[in-house]
Parts: structure tokens; C-alpha cells; sequence
């Protein structure tokens, strides 16, 4: 008898109703930017470490991840609770970078009383994501003229993967904010359509009080490219990693950040299927590390 009628079957013989809790469906909305929906970039797959390699299981034990989250029954609030964790662990100062680019390297230097960058907080909440079974990825944004700009071109936060709702979501440390639009998290593609529109539901998780709309006013600017690492393996050296960016449809692929910034190991899509490929729910845990599996497009 499969899985679900046998529990049907027992729920019955006890009198008993179950209750079945289904997330919210995905926002219906129209993206701000053009983009294509077909796979375009062939072998752009993005890799992540499994939760259990040596590296997460250091990062997970040394700074007691697992206790931050215990208490979170769902991806969502686990997703929440580490942004928290990391938002009040780490102190921003845009002009202060770490000499280091993995989530270790940079907790040690905090530890140390150093302050960090919008990028160093994208890192460390994507490494701890990740070493609690949470496949995650620094995502960079990048304004329309990122690269005419002398400074202040963009913005570096985190995307994870919620299997609850089958989607990439957005978390971002420095602010502690995750949006939502009635309630569903949003990828940053879906972020930008919400601002545009002014869709009516867009709000955000935030443990701090963030001010929200501040948040997204200070924000939308940068929502033109994204770009994430396609090796996010902890085991590998990260800091030249190849990038996809995602370019809207009929846009010039940015090339130069903030003038005299080449842009190198950069890959090209203006396909969402590319940049936001689903993932299959992880085999368990592996010592090594692993590729996630994607779904097929």
C-alpha cells in the first residue's frame, strides 16, 4: 500500500482527521525584466558541498549551527534563524574587507573584531545554510550601469533552496530580511517584478525590524544583473570560481564592474531555467562532496 493511503488507512482505524498542511502557491506575477524560459547554457551546473563534508561539519560543530535551528520545524524558519544568526554576528562596514572568502576564514577574522562587507555576509549565510542541508549561494547583484558607476554598482546577498516550496529564495544577512509576496518567499528575479509592479503583498521575514520598505527602495536598483558562483563546494578553491549571470533579454552582458572591475570566468544566460534550476531533494548526507541533483527542465 503506498505511503500516504497506509497512513489514510491508520488516521481512519483511529477515528482520527488528519490534517495535511500544503505551502502556499507561488506568487503569480510579471517580471520587471524580459528573460527566456528554455535552457540556454549548456553545462552551467551549479555544485554544492554535501552538508556532511569535512568543512560544514567544522563550520556546523565550531559555531553550534545545529543548536540555532533546533527549534525551527521548516526550511523556511531554519532559512530565518540563521539570517538572524549571521545579521547579528557580523558588523558591516562597506569600506572594510576580509583577507579571507570562505565562511571559516571570515568568522575567524570577525572573531577577531573585523568588519565586513555585504559580500562576507552573502558567504557565511550560504555556508550555513549549506551545513544544515540547505543548498545555498552567495548571489551578486548588479545595477544597470554597474559599470559606468565609480562605487556603490551592487549589492552581495544569499539565494538558498527551499524544498517546502520547490523554489530559490532570497535571504539577505546584512539586512536580515526575507521577502515575501502574500506570504511566499521570492528569488531575486521575482523580487524585481514585485517591486515594479507594487504588488500589493510584498513584505519580508525579519527577526530584527528591519525597515522593509526602506529595504526594497535602497534595493531595487541593483536587481538588474545577477550573478552567482556555479562551484560552491567548500572543499575547492572558491575565490576564482566561474560565475553564470542572469542578463535580461536584448541587454549588453555586463562585462566591467564599477569601471576599472573586469568581470573574468563570467558566464552569460538570459534563461531562467538556467539560472534557477530546481533541485531533487538530497541523497543522505556523503562525506565527500556532492553535486546537487538537478530536476530535468
Amino acid at each position: 500500500m503506498p505511503r500516504i493511503a497506509t497512513l489514510l488507512f491508520l488516521f481512519a482505524c483511529l477515528g482520527a482527521t488528519p490534517t495535511i498542511r500544503a505551502q502556499p502557491a507561488a506568487p503569480k506575477l510579471e517580471l520587471a525584466l524580459p528573460y527566456s524560459t528554455e535552457p540556454a547554457a549548456a553545462g552551467a551546473t551549479f555544485q554544492f558541498s554535501s552538508p556532511n563534508s569535512a568543512y560544514l561539519q567544522t563550520l556546523r560543530e565550531r559555531y553550534g549551527l545545529e543548536a540555532v535551528v533546533a527549534n525551527q520545524p521548516t526550511a523556511l524558519g531554519k532559512a530565518q534563524a540563521l539570517c538572524a544568526w549571521v545579521h547579528n554576528r557580523l558588523t558591516h562596514d562597506g569600506r572594510s574587507a576580509c583577507s579571507k572568502a570562505d565562511p571559516l576564514g571570515i568568522l575567524e577574522e570577525v572573531t577577531r573584531g573585523k568588519a565586513v562587507q555585504c559580500v562576507e555576509f552573502g558567504r557565511v549565510l550560504a555556508g550555513a545554510l549549506t551545513a544544515v542541508g540547505l543548498p545555498a549561494r552567495p548571489l551578486y547583484l548588479k545595477a544597470k550601469n554597474a559599470d559606468t558607476r565609480a562605487a556603490a554598482g551592487g549589492h552581495v546577498l544569499t539565494e538558498v533552496w527551499l524544498p517546502d516550496y520547490q523554489k530559490w529564495v532570497v535571504v539577505d544577512g546584512q539586512w536580515d530580511v526575507i521577502p515575501t509576496l502574500n506570504g511566499v518567499p521570492l528569488n531575486a528575479a521575482e523580487l524585481s517584478g514585485a517591486l515594479a509592479s507594487g504588488a500589493a503583498g510584498l513584505d519580508g521575514l525579519t527577526s530584527s525590524n528591519a525597515k522593509i520598505r526602506f529595504y526594497y527602495r535602497w534595493l531595487r536598483p541593483y536587481l538588474y544583473y545577477l550573478d552567482a558562483p556555479l562551484d560552491n563546494r567548500y572543499e575547492q578553491p572558491t575565490a576564482a570560481a566561474a560565475h553564470l549571470m542572469l542578463v535580461p533579454l536584448g541587454a549588453e552582458n555586463l562585462t566591467t564592474f564599477q569601471r576599472t572591475t573586469r568581470l573574468r570566468g563570467m558566464r552569460y544566460t538570459s534563461s531562467l531555467a538556467d539560472f534557477y534550476p530546481p533541485l531533487t531533494a538530497a541523497a543522505p548526507p556523503q562525506p565527500a562532496a556532492t553535486t546537487w541533483p538537478h530536476l530535468p527542465h
